[in-house]
């Protein structure tokens, strides 16, 4: 029997198949680890296709129109800003702490020590590289990103394939997301913060007691070796602030997709 490729088997196909696989492969792009420089373009892409075979028998019946329309473009479109949207969602909390890294690097006086990040291809502080590279762990090891994949497969039935995407809100409260990271990371930062600042301010008083003593040329590297006492004190907290920031961000995953 001759196989008869129509505008409808078309659009069935590319409903089927390709559909779910925009929406997986973008979420794929952007998430942390697995969107970074660290994994190839290749094997994210197979990484979306096997992952797109297992979950379409899941799936409920997607629109039958014609592939080659205006609408199938724009279902197409609506499922990269879904996978995209989720993926930066969870991308924000690892940037959460690059950004406290810093926050506290520029306190202590280490914000000169850069390198360059090998995920992102940017220049960070070592600090804050320290940091990534903690959570990184921390999140490979809690399966992170088993719940991460969970997420996305339960956002097929809460956010079904079709004409309509995330609500005009959903994007403003990703938008307003970025207060919710400068936020955390100014708390997670706050107690190394205000440690260093103390130190800087008892320099202060004693420069002024005695202003015939060179205190800023003791008083650098003393605020330095303060300022590693006081991450070393954070770090042994760094599990638990980790997991409630986690639950916060899948909580948003999912209020996103409503």
């Amino acid at each position: 029997m001759p196989l008869e490729l129509g505008p409808e088997a078309i659009g069935q196909w590319l409903g089927s198949f390709l559909w779910p696989l925009f929406r997986i492969a973008s979420f794929l792009m952007v998430i942390p680890v697995i969107g970074t420089q660290l994994v190839p373009m290749r094997i994210r892409l197979i990484l979306a296709v096997g992952i797109t075979v297992l979950v379409v028998p899941l799936l409920d019946d997607v629109p039958a129109i014609d592939g080659l329309s205006v609408e199938a473009a724009v279902i197409a479109i609506q499922q990269i800003l879904i996978g995209a949207a989720m993926g930066f969602s969870a991308f924000m909390l690892f940037q959460l702490f690059v950004v406290a890294g810093q926050m506290i690097a520029m306190q202590m006086g280490l914000g000169f020590a850069s390198m360059v990040d090998p995920t992102h291809g940017v220049n960070v502080p070592v600090l804050s590289q320290f940091y990534l590279n903690g959570v990184t762990l921390l999140f490979l090891a809690t399966n992170g990103h088993l719940v991460l994949f969970d997420v996305l497969i339960e956002s097929f039935h809460t956010l079904p394939i079709g004409m309509e995407g995330l609500a005009a809100s959903s994007y403003h409260d990703l938008a307003h997301r970025m207060t919710w990271l400068f936020a955390s990371a100014m708390v997670l930062a706050l107690p190394a913060t205000t440690a260093v600042l103390l130190v800087y301010i008892s320099f202060g008083v004693m420069t002024r007691a005695a202003p015939q003593m060179n205190i800023f040329a003791i008083g650098f590297p003393i605020a330095l070796l303060f300022g590693l006492f006081a991450n070393w004190v954070l770090f042994g907290d760094l599990a638990p602030r980790f997991q409630r920031l986690s639950e916060e961000t899948f909580l948003f995953m999912r209020e996103l997709q409503r």
